[in-house]
């Protein structure tokens, strides 16, 4: 046989078979095959980003917070400090309030100040260290801002005037210092006062990565009963003010002084940095009968502090009225005055009432029970989307919460801050947003339970934060880190439920949120 035929015939008869088999399968139904699509995972849903403001006062005065008492050692001052930031970050508070200026002396190095006795007993003595410096590592460490709290006007007690530094500006100007009763005032309508104030706070803003100049409510002295009927010894002054043809009564010059230097502060701290908020917190009540029915000290009248106007003027970013009262009282009313200066918020400033948390068991018969604070909190969120209404609070003073008194810790703790939250933007300071990070998600060597979030990227400006958020089952968590940080280790699992979904949003320094870097993580 040819070989060549053969191998023709041989090459047909396979082709049909092929062919055959092919037209079998093609007609066969339990042969067809299916592509198989991938279903894509469900839409993340992204909640929005929890926004509410938690400062607690940390009072260096007469060492009532911080350090506990004079004397001790470099590492035992800094270790109190950092307990301090410890219990702020535990407690889910992203604020610390830090009294840096307390009578014309200074918890940092100065050439405008003599050194705090706070730290060993004797003002002006270095202490070794800079606790300013230390604070705002450990406020950037612990994910919470840092603001600076000064006094303008109080410069000590009568008593301290024999062992007053040589720096201290009463030494240095004993004409700009006023003695009532037992206490030294700086004078308010003196130019050299306000321009010795306003260069201490531009040197810590210009010096120090500060989130915030804050104020409390020491302006002219409060009237003292151990001296009924005693007027400010401001006389001389007021005559050169009329003498140059001033026609303020004497009342509203006082006021005007302060005003003048509420307004100055405002602008001179952002002219140094356009970012670092200023805040204010004045006493509770602007004039009794406001609102109808409260009661008490007239500020206005008696402390010469107009503080509607200034909340009214917006030389604030924030306001902090000391609503140290309780919800049943009458007299002072907590709700009645948190709706008032609700009204007042025409410029829709921050509003963050100062709450006494230094009431709660403090053995008086007046003193709040542990669960005060936490009410007035959950009242306060309750007005929170009123025009103008309250979007965070401030407690005072630290003490009270290192204590644990009424168990005031746990109240908070398992209840109001039970999940964290990240102070809310300043939006007429920067409303720019930040550039969204990129992120990725990988396991840790050696690690079971803990893999690290790796962030990346240019925000196109100055960062606090990452704003750290992960999924597990249903339940968001949050977690405010560093800007400073790249690396975030978070769990692998939580409660059982593995963490499947990880948002991470740039802070910029006035709270601005970027666009959020997704990770999900593959269905298997």
């Amino acid at each position: 046989m040819n070989l060549r035929k053969c191998d023709r015939r041989r090459a047909a008869a396979l082709w049909v078979l092929v062919l055959g088999v092919a037209a079998c399968e093609k007609n066969s139904p339990t042969a067809q095959v299916t592509p198989i699509v991938p279903v894509p995972p469900a839409a993340l849903v992204i909640p929005e980003l929890a926004r509410e403001f938690r400062g607690l006062w940390v009072a260096t005065v007469a060492n009532i917070d911080w350090p506990s008492r004079t004397g001790l050692s470099i590492a035992a001052q800094q270790a109190e400090l950092t307990t301090i930031f410890d219990l702020a970050q535990s407690t889910k508070l992203n604020a610390v309030i830090l009294q840096v200026r307390a009578s014309g002396d200074a918890l940092f190095p100065s050439q405008l100040e003599p050194w705090s006795k706070s730290f060993n007993g004797t003002q002006g003595a270095d202490p070794g260290w800079d606790p300013l410096a230390f604070a705002v590592t450990q406020a950037r460490s612990h994910g919470v801002e840092l603001h600076a709290w000064f006094n303008p006007f109080r410069a000590g007690n009568l008593s301290d005037t024999l062992r007053l530094a040589p720096m201290h500006f009463a030494r240095r100007r004993p004409d700009l210092a006023r003695y009532y009763c037992g206490q030294l005032w700086f004078d308010p309508a003196e130019a050299e006062v306000q321009d010795q104030a306003i260069a201490v706070i531009r040197d810590v803003v210009q010096r120090y990565a500060i989130d915030a100049v804050h104020l409390d409510d020491f302006f002219y002295p409060y009237p003292d009963t151990k001296c009924p009927n005693l007027d400010f010894p401001d006389s001389a002054g007021f005559a050169r003010y009329t003498g140059r043809g001033g026609v303020l009564s004497r009342g509203d010059w006082r006021r005007d002084n302060v005003n003048r230097f509420i307004e100055r502060l405002y602008r001179e701290v952002h002219l140094v940095s356009p970012t670092v908020r200023v805040g204010i917190s004045p006493f509770g009540i602007w004039r009794p009968g406001n609102p109808a029915g409260i009661v008490g000290l007239d500020s206005y009248a008696s402390i010469y502090a107009d503080s509607k106007l200034w909340l009214q003027r917006g030389w604030v970013d924030y306001f902090a009225p000391q609503l140290y009262w309780s919800i049943a009282s009458t007299g002072q009313s907590f709700p009645a005055l948190l709706d008032w200066w609700t009204q007042q918020n025409t410029m829709r400033r921050h509003l963050w009432p100062g709450l006494a948390a230094y009431r709660v068991a403090d053995g008086t018969t007046s003193a709040f029970s542990g669960a005060e604070i936490p009410s007035q909190i959950s009242l306060a969120r309750q007005r929170s989307t009123t025009a103008g209404g309250p979007t965070g609070t401030a407690i005072y003073n630290t003490n009270t919460l290192l204590l644990n008194k009424g168990g005031l810790i746990n109240a908070l703790s398992a209840g109001v801050f039970s999940d964290a939250a990240i102070v809310p933007a300043t939006t007429w300071l920067d409303a720019r947003l930040p550039a969204a990070p990129t992120i990725a998600v990988g396991s840790i060597t050696g690690s079971p339970t803990l893999q690290r979030v790796t962030i990346a990227g240019d925000a196109g400006k100055p960062l606090s934060l990452w704003a750290v958020r992960f999924r597990a089952g249903t339940v968001w968590t949050l977690r405010a880190v560093s800007a400073d940080s790249r690396l975030v280790e978070i769990p692998v699992t939580v409660n059982g439920a593995k963490v499947d979904a990880v948002v991470v949003q740039a802070i910029d320094r006035v709270g601005n949120a970027s666009e959020p870097a997704v990770w999900r993580a593959s269905t298997p």
